[in-house]
């Protein structure tokens, strides 16, 4: 678009001031220009001119801050070529949690050296309310972890065996903290032995029981089951055993004392007897299927109960009355064991 004839810009002095209408006239084609400019042909093209003008009107806006021009990248730590990141899960209110590690450290004295194996860790969050069961968060089996916990505070329990403690810990957002556990934990490995020699295996088994007592001022049981030659870790303190050979009455109890770092052995020695029961209709009979064995006593006690042709028992020594039961009638007999025997009782049924 061509401007309409008239006097120059650059001749305006020359020719004097200008007219009223003349400055309408060069308002209106400015106008017309710049909406020309801005729907036409390029940019370039039609300022080529008017190179002085565009810059006195760019001149009346606020400088160029940059703001659409990306920002140049500020390089950050470089990581092995073989490393993942992983971004940090939001939590549920959609922000990031902030955690901080922990190091858990078990030890069996308070000057005494690490536990390297045999550590099962448990992690509980913490509740104000003291009726309310601890809720499972974490369990570890490794020796000493380290593992990551929001700010808050937290139950651990560290297990050795039989041996444990629980407390509480803090966590602080951003730390680094390490958090030792003293066990005061010993071993005790129990040796059976009867008329001088190790039993057969799975006829001996004994339980230990802790000097702490219940509302009814019975022991508190902290292992049952437990075989003979087989180290158990305990916290260091009182325990009483109690052995048992066979499914009767021969036992043996004894007091231990477990010291911490320390293994405790104990030899435990039973006096016993083996005795089988036949119900015969003669003396040298065959015995009779399906009878009802009943032993106790001589005060009334009961010692035990079983079913069966020729069932075989291990019972202290001692004198006992024994009941057979069979189909023709009921039969008994009175018997005495001694240590070391080995005795067949026969019930003649008369």
């Amino acid at each position: 678009m061509k401007l309409p004839a008239g006097p120059r810009a650059g001749n305006a002095k020359a020719q004097g001031a200008p007219t009223f209408a003349g400055c309408v006239r060069a308002l209106a084609c400015g106008c017309a220009l710049l909406l020309s400019g801005s729907l036409g042909a390029p940019a370039s093209a039609q300022m080529s001119d008017f190179d002085t003008s565009v810059e006195r009107l760019r001149g009346a806006f606020p400088p160029d801050t940059g703001r659409d021009t990306p920002a140049d990248s500020v390089p950050g730590p470089s990581l092995p070529t073989n490393t993942t990141v992983v971004p940090r899960a939001p939590s549920a209110d959609g922000t990031t949690p902030t955690g901080s590690q922990v190091n858990l450290t078990a030890l069996l004295t308070v000057d005494g050296q690490r536990i390297d194996s045999g550590v099962i860790w448990r992690v509980y969050a913490a509740s104000r309310d003291p009726r309310a069961r601890p809720k499972p968060l974490i369990t570890n089996r490794e020796p000493s972890p380290t593992i990551e916990l929001d700010p808050g505070e937290y139950i651990v329990n560290a297990a050795f065996g039989r041996a444990d403690i629980t407390r509480k810990i803090v966590v602080t957002a951003g730390t680094i903290t390490s958090e030792k556990f003293v066990l005061n934990a010993g071993g005790l490995k129990v040796k059976v032995l009867v008329d001088g020699a190790e039993p057969p295996t799975n006829t001996v088994a004994y339980d230990i029981l802790s000097s702490e007592r219940d509302q009814l001022d019975n022991r508190m049981r902290v292992l049952a089951g437990a075989k003979p030659n087989i180290v158990n870790r305990l916290n260091a303190g009182i325990y009483r055993i109690v052995s048992r050979y066979g499914d009767a009455n021969a036992k043996v109890e004894a007091d231990v004392t477990v010291e911490a770092g320390k293994l405790t052995e104990a030899t435990v020695t039973h006096a016993a007897a083996r005795v089988t029961f036949k119900l015969v209709a003669r003396e040298g009979g065959v015995a009779l299927p399906d009878t009802q064995w009943t032993v106790q006593t001589p005060d009334g006690q009961l010692v035990m109960r079983s079913v069966g042709a020729l069932p075989t028992h291990i019972l202290a020594p001692g004198t006992y009355a024994v009941t057979a039961k069979g189909q023709s009638g009921v039969y008994k007999r009175d018997f005495t064991l001694a240590d070391g025997d080995i005795a067949h009782v026969e019930v003649v049924m008369q």
